[in-house]
């Protein structure tokens, strides 16, 4: 299952998304973490000191492996070269899974604290004025759109912030959509506009409230998203702790907090992903992609036949 961690800027996105992981860890399923967030804080927020988290391998550096890999004996793709970023599987490419051994993983995937952690890099000074964060982010896009995972595994991404996901197909690449909400109007402007861009989508959006320190907070997430509200976390003496570098057990989490990640363990537990509408719109975006900017030719590299699903990866 996928689930990624979006929001406003200091909403609290990647303190969230830690503490899902660690969560998650602490109940012995896999869990694949990747930060997509142009700050790069992941990392730390899961323990790793300032140099550690500086040192990591990047999906970044690795893209020509990361494509040359994925694209396998595929005869639709001409080279690893070939590849974009929303280059869809097809027959005879090489698809993931959160469990295995391969050698994306072992050039780019690191254990913290029980899970595979993998970060996109961070926005480099060399990048200034020559680059966008979407070039960096778009070989994690590459990776979801050939994750072929079961039930019990889980991939959670720490996304940008605002609404700038929606710059690529990336946002479509998840059973769960978790929307990190203050109870501020500026938070739920964010909100907005994430429903608006998904709605045709059908993705799904759930609403965790933040920093909620009363009852007037809570009915102010309530008035403004309704239904979406899906849980809410409080004041939390363990947070606080973990932004001065104190990272505690997770099982010293407050107790009504740690009732809120399972709420989200249990909304995510509760889909059914539908296979043909996950690939349908990986192709609907490499189209795009390709007819926008990319080259007209590169709609070949469809395969009309293929459809994405964990049998696939069995009978790889």
């Amino acid at each position: 299952m996928k689930i990624a961690f979006v929001g406003k800027g200091g909403s609290g996105k990647t303190t969230l998304s830690s503490l899902f992981i660690r969560h998650l860890a602490g109940q012995d399923v896999p869990v694949l973490a990747i930060d997509a967030d142009i700050n790069q804080h992941l990392a730390a927020a899961l323990g790793l000191g300032e140099q550690e988290s500086a040192g990591l391998p990047t999906l970044a550096a690795q893209l020509p492996l990361i494509k040359g890999y994925l694209r396998g004996d595929n005869s639709r793709i001409p080279s690893a070269e070939a590849m974009i970023k929303t280059t869809p599987p097809g027959t005879g490419s090489r698809l993931l899974s959160v469990v295995e051994e391969n050698p994306i993983y072992a050039a780019c995937a690191r254990e913290v604290g029980g899970v595979r952690l993998m970060v996109t890099g961070p926005f480099a000074e060399e990048d200034l004025g020559v680059a966008c964060y979407h070039s960096k982010v778009g070989a994690a896009e590459m990776l979801l759109n050939h994750m072929a995972d079961g039930p019990g595994e889980y991939v959670v991404v720490d996304m940008t912030a605002g609404a700038d996901s929606f710059a690529s197909g990336l946002f479509t690449r998840f059973d769960l959509t978790a929307l990190v909400c203050e109870p501020t109007l500026r938070s739920v402007g964010v909100y907005r506009q994430y429903l608006s861009y998904a709605r045709d989508f059908g993705i799904r959006i759930a609403v965790i409230g933040n920093k909620v320190c009363d009852g007037e907070d809570l009915a102010f997430l309530r008035e403004q998203v309704g239904d979406n509200l899906l849980c809410w976390v409080g004041r939390s003496s363990h947070v606080r702790a973990a932004e001065r570098g104190d990272i505690r057990p997770i099982a010293d989490l407050e107790p009504e907090n740690r009732e809120a990640l399972a709420t989200v363990r249990a909304e995510l537990d509760s889909i059914d992903r539908d296979w043909d509408s996950y690939q349908r719109h990986a192709v609907q975006f490499h189209i795009r992609n390709a007819e926008a900017w990319a080259g007209k030719e590169l709609v070949a590299q469809v395969d009309p036949d293929f459809i994405m699903r964990p049998a696939a990866l069995a009978a790889r």
